[in-house]
Protein backbone atom coordinates (compact mmCIF):
# COMPACT_ATOMS: atom_id res chain seq x y z
CA UNK A 1 0.00 0.00 0.00
CA UNK A 2 2.78 2.66 1.00
CA UNK A 3 4.22 1.45 -2.25
CA UNK A 4 1.18 2.58 -4.11
CA UNK A 5 1.21 5.84 -2.77
CA UNK A 6 4.67 6.24 -2.95
CA UNK A 7 3.86 5.87 -7.04
CA UNK A 8 1.12 7.69 -7.27
CA UNK A 9 3.35 10.93 -5.43
CA UNK A 10 5.98 10.16 -8.01
CA UNK A 11 3.21 10.21 -10.98
CA UNK A 12 2.14 13.40 -9.39
CA UNK A 13 4.91 15.21 -8.96
CA UNK A 14 5.90 14.53 -12.83
CA UNK A 15 2.79 15.59 -14.32
CA UNK A 16 3.13 19.11 -12.20
CA UNK A 17 6.86 19.28 -13.60
CA UNK A 18 6.03 18.54 -17.02
CA UNK A 19 2.53 20.85 -16.58
CA UNK A 20 4.90 23.85 -15.04
CA UNK A 21 7.83 23.84 -18.46
CA UNK A 22 8.89 26.89 -19.05
CA UNK A 23 8.98 27.54 -22.59
CA UNK A 24 12.48 27.95 -24.93
CA UNK A 25 11.93 31.23 -26.04
CA UNK A 26 9.17 33.81 -25.53
CA UNK A 27 8.31 36.61 -28.14
CA UNK A 28 5.79 39.34 -27.09
CA UNK A 29 3.71 41.26 -28.94
CA UNK A 30 4.83 45.42 -29.50
CA UNK A 31 2.27 45.86 -32.93
CA UNK A 32 -1.50 45.52 -32.53
CA UNK A 33 -5.09 47.04 -33.05
CA UNK A 34 -8.48 45.61 -33.30
CA UNK A 35 -11.30 46.87 -34.48
CA UNK A 36 -14.79 45.73 -33.59
CA UNK A 37 -18.54 45.98 -35.55
CA UNK A 38 -21.96 46.44 -34.20
CA UNK A 39 -25.18 46.34 -35.97
CA UNK A 40 -29.07 47.00 -35.97
CA UNK A 41 -31.35 44.57 -37.14
CA UNK A 42 -31.53 46.33 -40.22
CA UNK A 43 -27.76 46.18 -41.26
CA UNK A 44 -27.03 49.57 -43.10
CA UNK A 45 -23.99 51.47 -43.14
CA UNK A 46 -25.87 53.99 -41.39
CA UNK A 47 -27.82 51.45 -38.98
CA UNK A 48 -24.48 50.33 -37.96
CA UNK A 49 -21.47 50.98 -35.55
CA UNK A 50 -17.64 50.26 -34.88
CA UNK A 51 -14.22 51.16 -32.90
CA UNK A 52 -11.52 49.90 -31.70
CA UNK A 53 -10.61 48.06 -28.34
CA UNK A 54 -6.75 47.94 -26.89
CA UNK A 55 -4.09 45.05 -26.50
CA UNK A 56 -3.06 45.18 -22.61
CA UNK A 57 -0.37 42.13 -23.12
CA UNK A 58 0.35 39.55 -26.09
CA UNK A 59 3.13 36.76 -26.61
CA UNK A 60 3.33 33.71 -28.63
CA UNK A 61 5.18 30.63 -26.71
CA UNK A 62 8.29 28.80 -28.88
CA UNK A 63 9.53 25.52 -28.16
CA UNK A 64 12.63 25.63 -29.64
CA UNK A 65 11.91 27.23 -33.10
CA UNK A 66 8.57 25.72 -33.15
CA UNK A 67 5.29 27.50 -32.23
CA UNK A 68 3.10 26.41 -29.68
CA UNK A 69 0.39 28.80 -28.64
CA UNK A 70 -0.04 32.53 -28.00
CA UNK A 71 -1.96 34.10 -25.07
CA UNK A 72 -3.65 37.76 -25.33
CA UNK A 73 -5.34 39.81 -22.79
CA UNK A 74 -7.09 42.44 -24.08
CA UNK A 75 -8.52 45.71 -21.98
CA UNK A 76 -12.14 45.79 -21.85
CA UNK A 77 -11.93 49.43 -20.15
CA UNK A 78 -10.24 50.66 -23.54
CA UNK A 79 -13.19 50.20 -25.78
CA UNK A 80 -13.87 52.70 -28.06
CA UNK A 81 -16.71 53.26 -30.66
CA UNK A 82 -15.18 55.88 -33.45
CA UNK A 83 -17.56 56.21 -36.10
CA UNK A 84 -20.09 58.72 -34.53
CA UNK A 85 -19.90 62.30 -33.08
CA UNK A 86 -17.84 63.48 -29.82
CA UNK A 87 -21.42 63.64 -27.83
CA UNK A 88 -22.75 60.00 -29.18
CA UNK A 89 -19.37 58.26 -28.92
CA UNK A 90 -19.39 58.82 -24.98
CA UNK A 91 -22.73 58.10 -24.72
CA UNK A 92 -22.08 54.45 -26.96
CA UNK A 93 -18.92 53.61 -25.17
CA UNK A 94 -20.85 54.13 -21.25
CA UNK A 95 -23.56 52.23 -22.71
CA UNK A 96 -21.09 49.35 -24.13
CA UNK A 97 -19.27 49.56 -20.60
CA UNK A 98 -22.49 48.91 -18.77
CA UNK A 99 -24.08 45.93 -17.76
CA UNK A 100 -25.98 46.12 -20.63
CA UNK A 101 -23.30 44.60 -22.76
CA UNK A 102 -19.63 44.16 -21.72
CA UNK A 103 -19.76 44.91 -17.66
CA UNK A 104 -15.97 46.03 -17.62
CA UNK A 105 -16.18 46.71 -14.16
CA UNK A 106 -16.55 42.95 -13.33
CA UNK A 107 -15.17 42.09 -15.79
CA UNK A 108 -12.09 44.34 -17.23
CA UNK A 109 -10.12 41.81 -19.82
CA UNK A 110 -10.72 39.52 -22.30
CA UNK A 111 -8.54 36.57 -23.02
CA UNK A 112 -8.25 35.08 -26.33
CA UNK A 113 -5.42 31.34 -26.37
CA UNK A 114 -4.35 30.90 -29.86
CA UNK A 115 -4.30 26.82 -29.80
CA UNK A 116 -3.20 26.16 -33.38
CA UNK A 117 -2.38 27.74 -36.85
CA UNK A 118 -3.27 25.33 -39.93
CA UNK A 119 -2.04 26.44 -43.57
CA UNK A 120 -4.39 27.17 -45.92
CA UNK A 121 -4.29 26.52 -49.91
CA UNK A 122 -5.62 28.27 -52.67
CA UNK A 123 -7.01 30.61 -50.72
CA UNK A 124 -7.33 34.23 -49.72
CA UNK A 125 -6.13 33.89 -46.60
CA UNK A 126 -3.10 31.43 -45.97
CA UNK A 127 -4.18 30.15 -42.18
CA UNK A 128 -6.88 29.16 -40.23
CA UNK A 129 -6.58 29.97 -36.90
CA UNK A 130 -7.50 28.29 -34.09
CA UNK A 131 -8.16 29.05 -30.15
CA UNK A 132 -10.40 29.98 -26.81
CA UNK A 133 -11.85 33.09 -26.36
CA UNK A 134 -13.27 34.26 -23.14
CA UNK A 135 -15.03 37.56 -22.82
CA UNK A 136 -17.35 37.92 -19.75
CA UNK A 137 -15.80 35.02 -17.52
CA UNK A 138 -17.66 32.67 -20.94
CA UNK A 139 -14.80 30.67 -23.08
CA UNK A 140 -15.98 29.33 -26.67
CA UNK A 141 -14.11 27.76 -28.96
CA UNK A 142 -13.60 30.08 -32.29
CA UNK A 143 -12.17 29.50 -35.45
CA UNK A 144 -11.27 32.13 -38.30
CA UNK A 145 -8.99 32.67 -41.49
CA UNK A 146 -5.68 34.65 -41.32
CA UNK A 147 -2.57 35.75 -43.21
CA UNK A 148 -0.05 34.42 -40.46
CA UNK A 149 3.58 34.42 -40.75
CA UNK A 150 6.33 33.00 -38.59
CA UNK A 151 9.63 33.54 -39.60
CA UNK A 152 12.07 32.28 -36.38
CA UNK A 153 10.43 33.77 -33.29
CA UNK A 154 8.93 37.13 -35.51
CA UNK A 155 4.96 36.24 -35.66
CA UNK A 156 2.79 38.86 -37.88
CA UNK A 157 -1.06 37.77 -37.92
CA UNK A 158 -3.56 39.72 -39.70
CA UNK A 159 -7.21 38.19 -39.19
CA UNK A 160 -10.35 38.25 -41.76
CA UNK A 161 -13.14 39.77 -40.51
CA UNK A 162 -15.37 37.36 -38.41
CA UNK A 163 -18.16 36.69 -36.26
CA UNK A 164 -19.14 36.24 -32.40
CA UNK A 165 -22.73 35.83 -31.24
CA UNK A 166 -22.46 38.26 -28.23
CA UNK A 167 -25.20 36.04 -26.83
CA UNK A 168 -23.05 33.07 -26.36
CA UNK A 169 -20.93 35.78 -23.84
CA UNK A 170 -24.32 37.17 -22.58
CA UNK A 171 -23.77 40.58 -23.83
CA UNK A 172 -27.00 41.68 -24.13
CA UNK A 173 -30.02 43.97 -22.78
CA UNK A 174 -31.28 42.87 -19.66
CA UNK A 175 -35.57 42.80 -20.30
CA UNK A 176 -35.18 45.48 -22.86
CA UNK A 177 -37.29 45.48 -26.18
CA UNK A 178 -33.76 47.79 -27.21
CA UNK A 179 -32.61 44.35 -27.34
CA UNK A 180 -34.45 42.98 -30.28
CA UNK A 181 -33.03 45.87 -32.64
CA UNK A 182 -29.46 44.67 -32.24
CA UNK A 183 -28.27 41.75 -34.63
CA UNK A 184 -26.71 38.81 -32.45
CA UNK A 185 -23.30 38.93 -34.91
CA UNK A 186 -20.62 41.18 -33.48
CA UNK A 187 -17.77 41.18 -36.24
CA UNK A 188 -14.17 41.52 -34.74
CA UNK A 189 -10.46 42.16 -37.24
CA UNK A 190 -7.37 42.52 -35.37
CA UNK A 191 -3.57 42.61 -36.38
CA UNK A 192 -0.52 41.75 -34.09
CA UNK A 193 3.27 41.76 -34.62
CA UNK A 194 6.18 40.65 -32.44
CA UNK A 195 7.83 43.60 -34.35
CA UNK A 196 6.79 46.97 -35.51
CA UNK A 197 4.88 47.22 -38.39
CA UNK A 198 4.95 49.22 -41.65
CA UNK A 199 1.23 50.24 -41.87
CA UNK A 200 1.52 50.40 -46.09
CA UNK A 201 3.36 47.26 -46.65
CA UNK A 202 1.97 45.58 -43.37
CA UNK A 203 5.54 43.83 -43.08
CA UNK A 204 7.93 43.96 -40.33
CA UNK A 205 10.04 46.70 -40.78
CA UNK A 206 13.52 45.74 -41.19
CA UNK A 207 16.02 46.51 -38.44
CA UNK A 208 18.35 49.24 -39.03
CA UNK A 209 22.07 48.00 -39.33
Amino acid sequence: MKRLLLFAMVCASISFVSAQKKFDKVSKVTSSEIRWWGYKVVKTEASSHSGTVKLKSGKFNFDKTVLVDGEFVIDMRSMMAGDVSEEDQIKLTNELKSTNFFEVKKFPIAKFHLTKIIPLANSEYNSTIYGDITIKGVRKTITFPANAYVTQFTVVIESAKFSLNRRDFKVFYQSSLKDYFIKDEMDFQFRISTEKLDNDNRVPVKKKK
